[in-house]
């Protein structure tokens, strides 16, 4: 039996585009002891993928190679098993790759059959750790305080606002519409959303902060970043979760001021979400908790259709998605 797959051609020049992919077709591996065979069902797309195209080798990654499969995560069901701890059925989520078929491997996670898989992406995996781990472990938020984060409208923002306004902060959402803006404040609760093309977003953030801001969650970067920057608050956290707007450009934008930093005992921190994987049980059971108490809720953006990944991806750097961005097939 074969199956499609698609390895990457050549790196990234600046914006995503399709034709960095290539299409190919692959021989299902005849399994050894120990080995179990997952069919895809489910698939991520994070901006995360970015700094996988990049070909340098200081990341917390390595980077995809020309000719590999594109490294994503998945959902799927396992279909083959020589591993008693993974039978045929069994549902698991991981690391894997944008092919229909991926060999399974020790670091799956088995997940509840009856949990929708769009559920696990969106709030159970990668994006809820990040969210929580971003938040409530570098942001270090108190009650009163005014968190502004930015990319509030996809997968980790969106979540972040919902988890600042059940830890009772004022929320602030930046986003690229006023749809997306309308769908932050009436259906997520935040406090307040601004579209960052608005010609008086700084007058807008100041009305929306009007004590400044606190906690700065950073999921974009760009030319915003300096106005949200100007408005922190002595002791106020930034948590540069990522880049978004500064990937495509090999000369990144405009910095923040050194001389705030210091005068103002900023705190300014990166971090990778690996590095708390062992907050992992925590955070899900404060989002599970908050789930049920109708605290957060979680928005996917579903495209159908193995081969719409590369268009799927694009779609994503332009900010097309409101919620997570998940390919089904």
């Amino acid at each position: 039996m074969t199956y499609k797959a698609f390895t990457l051609s050549k790196y990234p020049q600046g914006h995503i585009t399709t034709d960095i992919f290539e299409l190919v077709t692959l021989a299902q591996p005849t399994l050894k002891e120990g080995e179990f065979l997952v069919k895809q069902t489910h698939m991520s797309l994070d901006p995360a993928m970015r700094t996988w195209l990049q070909p340098r080798e200081d990341s917390y990654l390595p980077p995809v190679q020309i000719g590999e499969v594109m490294r994503s995560y998945g959902v799927g069901v396992v279909v083959e098993s020589l591993n008693a701890q993974f039978p045929v059925g069994t549902h698991v989520v991981g690391v894997t790759g944008w092919s229909e078929y991926v060999l399974g491997h020790a670091d799956m996670q088995v997940i509840d059959a009856s949990i929708p898989a769009e559920a696990i992406l969106a709030l159970f995996y990668f994006t809820g750790l990040t969210a929580y781990a971003g938040l409530m472990k570098v942001g270090k938020p108190k009650k009163g305080e005014t968190l502004v984060v930015t990319g509030a409208a996809g997968s980790v923002g969106s979540l972040v606002g919902q988890l600042a306004k059940a830890e009772g902060l004022r929320v602030v959402g930046v986003a690229g519409s006023d749809e997306k803006c309308k769908w932050l404040v009436e259906e997520l609760g935040f406090d307040a959303a601004l579209n960052y093309k608005a010609e008086d977003f700084e007058a807008q953030l100041r009305v929306a902060a009007p004590n400044g801001v606190d906690v700065f969650y950073e999921n974009t970067g760009g030319s915003i970043q300096e106005i949200i920057f100007n408005q922190l608050n002595r002791y106020a956290r930034v948590i540069v979760c990522g880049v978004l707007a500064d990937y495509d450009h090999e000369v990144p934008a405009k910095g923040p001021s050194w001389v705030d930093i210091n005068l103002k005992s900023l705190r300014v921190q990166g971090f990778i979400v690996t590095d708390y994987a062992s907050f992992a049980d925590e955070a899900m059971s404060v989002l599970g908790r908050y789930l049920a108490e109708g605290k957060i809720q979680y928005k996917t953006y579903t495209v159908e259709g193995f081969e719409s990944l590369p268009e799927g991806l694009m779609k994503l750097f332009k900010g097309e998605n409101t919620g997570k961005f998940i390919v089904k097939f």
